[in-house]
């Protein structure tokens, strides 16, 4: 049943209205918020930074696993190259042994020996040797330059 008001409208149409303004109010609102939310500079650099940072740890943690496979692998390389020396020094030290005459070798071992049991005048003769080299060459790059 559709009853008259004072102006001639149904009630209806009263209704009808009231829902077309509360569905205009909740638009208006909507588009308010989204307005006040482009100009809210500070909300916007804000959300960059907090993405920017989120890129710079997901590009952070790439970088550290990719390092860590490059250690790995390194590791591995280094122990493979490193075995392959000392089979190669075995290999040399034996062809060494082998054509070296035995009096040289024993006198070898003789230096060999003494040199472990007097290391102090050994550390302290190497270490003048290479003093006086680096002297002497300090005083030859001087004359060079004059």
């Amino acid at each position: 049943m559709n009853h008259r008001t004072q102006d001639g409208r149904t009630a209806n149409d009263l209704g009808e209205l009231r829902e077309q303004a509360e569905h205009t109010r909740d638009e208006l609102g909507r588009t308010v918020e989204a307005l006040a939310a482009k100009a809210d500079v500070k909300a916007q650099a804000e959300e960059k930074v907090a993405a920017a940072r989120e890129k710079a740890a997901v590009a952070a943690e790439r970088a550290k696993e990719k390092a860590v496979v490059a250690a790995d692998l390194v590791k591995e390389k280094t122990a493979v190259a490193t075995e392959q020396a000392k089979e190669k020094a075995a290999v040399a030290t034996d062809l060494v042994k082998d054509k070296t005459p035995d009096p040289v070798l024993e006198k070898a071992e003789v230096v060999a020996q003494k040199a472990k049991a007097n290391r102090t005048p050994l550390v302290a003769a190497t270490a003048a040797l290479a003093g006086f080299l680096l002297v002497r060459r300090i005083f030859r790059g001087r004359r060079g330059r004059r």
